[in-house]
């Protein structure tokens, strides 16, 4: 299983949208899933159901950090280097899907959601994008870091 399948598996077992994509990517990052879900677990309906940033993207982000992200609070380069991958990312996601908000992905007016989560009916997936999307997360994510290898660009 690729880590696009793993992510949207993980997404249809009740995971929140940020806890799928970066459990998909635990093995690899040399974290149990326990670890992954439970740093990730706040992310989730775009930061705790606030419908900010999509927590698809923040698990994608969360990856990128794990993976190549700097340690050394004073090396500037590394830190610009750092943020431009993690704006190219979101880049990407925008420009496929149109934001990187959650409350904008879904269609929603209001800015703050009841914390209480929604039950996963099959009415839930039918209006909601959100497999799809954590899927396209960590294909993205794949797909970066493929061409990073190909560059030599890792961090």
């Amino acid at each position: 299983m690729n880590h696009e399948q793993r992510a949207v598996a993980l997404f249809k077992q009740g995971y929140n949208c940020s806890q799928s994509v970066f459990a998909a990517f635990s093995e690899e990052l040399g974290i149990n899933q326990e670890t992954a879900l439970k740093i990730s677990s706040s992310f989730g309906g775009g930061m705790g159901r606030l419908r900010e940033v999509c927590g698809a993207v923040s698990g994608m982000f969360m990856v990128l950090g794990l993976k190549e992200g700097y340690t050394d609070p004073t090396d500037g380069s590394l830190k610009a280097q750092h943020y431009q991958k993690v704006q190219e990312l979101a880049k990407k996601f925008e420009q496929k899907n149109g934001s990187i908000v959650c409350r904008e992905l879904l269609g929603l007016n209001q800015k703050h959601d009841s914390p209480i989560p929604e039950s996963r009916t099959k009415s839930y997936y039918k209006k909601r994008p959100c497999a799809e999307l954590v899927g396209m997360a960590a294909k993205f994510l794949d797909e970066f870091f493929e061409e990073e290898n190909q560059k030599g660009n890792s961090i």
